[in-house]
């Protein structure tokens, strides 16, 4: 039986299993979204938020945590059909995911299910996705506009209601 054991075998030994995590969470830093099944997605989001929190300390000893729990892949390009090198995983990890995530608690990754069905055993595709820098901006500006607008509406209410008193002290006047 498998009562109180934590994790998903799916299908795979132990070190299929690790070295597919190793190669999800790379691919998820260095493209910031993949498409992959809802139990792989579930089974990596919380190892990517991990590398994310360890990226946000920046010091020497959680880059050496995390180049041994991910290893230190390259980031390669194609330009003209030879290959560029772009950077490193960790190095991306901890230059700009670690600075963007920065006033953020936790949940860096969001589980997006799509329509799709996988070919062959049917099984549901998910987008894995890193929460963009922009998104919270986002969300800043809108409640900023709805404060604006509100003191504008506020404003102009004032204006209208000034101006009405001084039309009816102009007429009690002549």
């Amino acid at each position: 039986m498998r009562h109180r054991v934590a994790g998903r075998r799916l299908s795979r030994t132990k070190e299929h299993r690790l070295a597919m995590r190793r190669n999800l969470v790379a691919s998820l830093i260095e493209y910031e979204t993949i498409s992959t099944t809802i139990e792989k997605a579930k089974e990596v989001k919380p190892f990517a938020e991990k590398l994310i929190t360890l990226s946000k300390k920046g010091t020497l000893q959680s880059r050496r945590r995390a180049i041994a729990l991910l290893g230190n892949r390259d980031i390669v390009d194609y330009e003209d059909g030879t290959v560029v090198k772009k950077g490193t995983i960790v190095g991306k990890l901890f230059s700009e995911l670690g600075p963007r995530y920065l006033d953020r608690p936790g949940g860096y990754t969001r589980i997006i299910p799509l329509s799709l069905r996988r070919l062959g055993d049917n099984g549901q595709l998910v987008l894995l996705q890193l929460i963009g820098a922009d998104e919270s901006s986002k969300k800043q500006t809108k409640t900023t506009a709805k404060k604006r607008s509100h003191k504008k509406a506020k404003k102009t209410v004032e204006i209208k209601e000034t101006a009405e008193v001084q039309e009816t002290d102009q007429a009690n006047q002549q």
